[in-house]
């Protein structure tokens, strides 16, 4: 954190100088020469005054000199320092907040799988980065299930959970199955699973279906059996949606490079990456940045990551999205993407 930087070593000037070569950076790519900063400050400061201030900004680790040029561009540190107390992050540009609200109204009543997918895919296109979505698997109790008759011989079982996740089964029925006997399966479940795991729930009903009698009907005892079978075998573990990914190669062109970004996409892939982005999320609100080697989850990468936690109707973080990109982010605008679409998401689901 910010503390343990040499922001404070900083004057006035000097935080000016790193903030417009930062500024330069992420505008251009490029390495930024004391002319140009020279000029954006209205020649109030001569390029020899602004070399020095560089030399001092090089010293503190903020930025570092390319062989082949004479401009500086800025370390993963001086990125660091510049998002965490030098960067004015402004409000949610108007078109910006726009397209996120027409996202939502998109998505809104869809299963909580295809909302976060499409919010991947959305904060790809928005960001022209890639968009990631953590949706860890859940636990929590179940509070309801419903079946919706599809067509002859297909349901779809609709599980809603104590932490308000939403997830869709598809199941077979009998072809002649009615919405009376399936809302008589569905109303035998519910007097029996609720506030139970979907593990403990399927434990539960296949015991009584097998040792003891029960009231239901054949044709319905066989809806309860097809419920649970659908419910006890929940897809493994968490997901992470990641679209977009083409968007971090287009700057690649070294071999080495694309090495570090075919690891990054398998370290974002991999489970314990998916629980340090939660528990990352999770230590206080809003908004995290983590940037290049300054970024413990995938310092190699050469990339940053935005990220914001969403939360269901209690106020429980249940996952996080996020935009990942090269480090030359444009952070003033992405933050408050990611912090709005979140506060969308947790709104949807809430």
């Amino acid at each position: 954190m910010i503390d343990n930087l040499p922001i404070k070593e900083l004057n006035d000037r000097t935080r000016q100088i790193l903030r417009l070569v930062i500024d330069a950076y992420v505008e251009t790519g490029e390495p930024v020469g004391s002319k140009l900063i020279s000029q954006r400050l209205g020649m109030s400061l001569s390029p020899a005054t602004i070399r020095h201030a560089m030399v001092e900004l090089e010293e503190l680790g903020l930025l570092y000199s390319p062989h082949t040029s004479a401009g500086r561009l800025p370390t993963d540190s001086g990125l660091t320092v510049f998002v965490e107390g030098l960067m004015e992050v402004s409000d949610l540009a108007a078109p910006d907040r726009q397209k996120i609200e027409r996202e939502m109204a998109d998505v809104r009543g869809r299963s909580l799988p295809h909302i976060l997918e499409q919010t991947s895919r959305f904060l790809s296109g928005l960001s022209s980065c890639a968009g990631l979505v953590v949706a860890p698997k859940t636990e929590n109790p179940i509070k309801q299930i419903q079946f919706v008759l599809l067509s002859p011989g297909r349901a779809l079982a609709v599980l809603v959970t104590s932490a308000g996740t939403v997830e869709n089964r598809m199941m077979e029925v009998a072809p002649g199955i009615t919405m009376t006997e399936l809302q008589r399966a569905a109303n035998y479940l519910n007097a029996r699973i609720a506030d139970n795991t979907l593990q403990e729930a399927a434990a539960h009903i296949k015991a009584e279906l097998q040792y003891q009698r029960t009231q239901l009907d054949a044709l319905t005892e066989k809806v309860v059996a097809a419920g649970i079978a659908s419910i006890g075998t929940p897809e493994e573990g968490g997901h992470v949606f990641i679209r977009g990914q083409a968007n971090l190669l287009e700057d690649v062109t070294a071999i080495e490079d694309l090495d570090r970004i075919r690891t990054l996409f398998e370290t974002l892939e991999a489970k314990e990456t998916m629980l340090k982005l939660l528990e990352a999320t999770t230590e206080g609100d809003g908004v995290k940045i983590f940037i290049g080697s300054e970024n413990k989850l995938f310092g190699n990468s050469g990339c940053s990551l935005v990220i914001s936690p969403y939360k269901n109707q209690d106020a429980q973080v249940i996952g996080a999205i996020g935009v990942i990109g090269p480090t030359r982010l444009n952070y003033g605008r992405i933050i408050p993407v990611v912090n709005y679409t979140s506060q969308m998401i947790s709104k949807i689901i809430g």
